[in-house]
């Protein structure tokens, strides 16, 4: 094996390895790794919280031990995987290989696998009974981030509304501020003990904005309760201003991912892979949801062909009478039937609880007689194309319409 042949195997183990563990894929490893790695999280996590107890630390202690280093072995390996993938990973693929791999480490991502083996290291050097340490293994719990696509666009929503959320944080210190403040000036005489300075006033501004409420430090004089009454109205609208900028923030960033994955879906499919970007968009809204349970018929054999369907979660069967297909998220079936009136030649059945965008034949023929040229670009495509030609009646589930593709959605993050 030449040295170019060399590089050229090392560089596709490295494509592979980055694809495994960033998640790239649908496939069978990559949830097997992504799975193992869970639970070590939560398993090291669990034992570092079970082993603060005297009773469970004696009774478990090897257990927890044998817990600590396969889960610091299987972290330590994956870092080293990461770093060395680091090239791989598309906002470095602009850089060398070494400066690829410095910007990684210096990532809040690298950083918390980091600090997730740190403590067993610094135990060797550093007594192993240092509360910090403890703390440390407990940092292990923002590794779950990586692995739920949920927190990872829960954390993208709050990246993206900083700005915001800092704006909110300067105005409630504010609030702090000034209703600690008039408070000292309210009962500093009838409660030197409470009220005497700014400073001590500030333990019941936050409390009362906080609208915790604990009842350790009240008012007893009439402005003191009338400041106290405006201090808890100004806790609700405080209170309320940052779960309105993220609920709102997080439901955009959802609907984004969602349309990136229903335009990825539309696009793919052969019949309007030619179409332009506007047409494409015209036929997604047409698009209407359905969720079909586990083991729900989708489509009956022998029933007229009415409309094509495309997975957004879930897995479908289809019984065709060579062997049964089974199809997976992003894939789709039934597009000639929005073109020929046939009838199905298969059953079609979800296996597991299944979301489908259908698109309805009628929906369609609106489409195209509200813009033409959709109409006329869907024909001509068809007519170009002989493997969209009803084969010997079969229906519209043909092998021409069972389209492979990568069933993992694009990352819109």
């Amino acid at each position: 094996m030449t040295k170019t042949e060399r590089r050229g195997g090392l560089k596709n183990l490295r494509q592979r390895v980055h694809v495994i563990l960033d998640g790239g894929g649908a496939e069978r490893l990559t949830r097997i790794v992504h799975g193992a790695l869970v639970c070590l999280v939560v398993l090291s996590v669990g034992s570092v919280v079970l082993e603060s107890d005297p009773n469970f630390s004696i009774d478990y202690a090897s257990l927890f031990i044998a817990i600590e280093y396969v889960a610091v072995g299987a972290f330590t390996v994956e870092y080293a995987l990461r770093v060395w993938c680091a090239p791989e990973h598309p906002p470095y693929g602009h850089m060398s290989a070494f400066a690829a791999r410095r910007a990684f480490m210096l990532s809040g991502a690298a950083i918390v696998d980091l600090l997730a083996i740190l403590p067993f290291y610094l135990s060797f050097v550093v007594p192993p009974n240092l509360r910090v340490l403890i703390f440390l293994r407990l940092l292990r719990y923002f590794k779950l981030a990586r692995y739920s696509p949920g927190m990872r666009s829960l954390l993208a929503v709050i990246d993206a509304e900083r700005k915001a959320l800092f704006a909110w944080l300067i105005i409630l210190s504010g609030a702090v501020l000034f209703t600690s403040a008039a408070m000292h000036v309210a009962e500093h005489e009838a409660q030197p003990e409470r009220f005497g300075s700014i400073p001590d006033a500030m333990w019941w501004s936050i409390v009362t904005i906080t609208t915790v409420g604990y009842g350790d430090v009240t008012p007893v004089t009439l402005a003191g309760r009338l400041i106290a009454a405006l201090t808890m109205v100004t806790g609700f609208v405080m209170l309320g201003l940052p779960v309105g900028i993220l609920a709102t923030a997080f439901a955009e960033e959802i609907h984004r991912r969602e349309f990136v994955v229903t335009w990825s879906m539309v696009a793919s499919v052969p019949l309007f892979k030619s179409l332009d970007a506007s047409a494409i968009a015209e036929i997604m809204s047409c698009l209407r949801a359905h969720s079909a349970p586990s083991g729900t018929l989708i489509v009956r054999k022998g029933e007229n062909a009415h409309s094509m369907y495309f997975i957004a979660s879930g897995e479908v069967e289809i019984d065709l009478p060579q062997a049964p297909v089974r199809l997976g998220q992003g894939q789709f079936f039934g597009e000639v039937a929005l073109l020929r009136k046939t009838r199905r030649s298969a059953n079609v059945r979800a296996i597991e609880p299944t979301k489908l965008l259908v698109l309805d034949a009628f929906d369609l023929q609106m489409l195209t007689q509200r813009n033409p040229d959709v109409g006329r670009g869907i024909e001509e495509i068809a007519a170009s194309r002989v493997e969209f030609a009803p084969k010997g009646g079969q229906g519209d589930i043909i092998a021409a319409e069972l389209v492979e593709r990568d069933a993992t959605p694009p990352d819109a993050a």
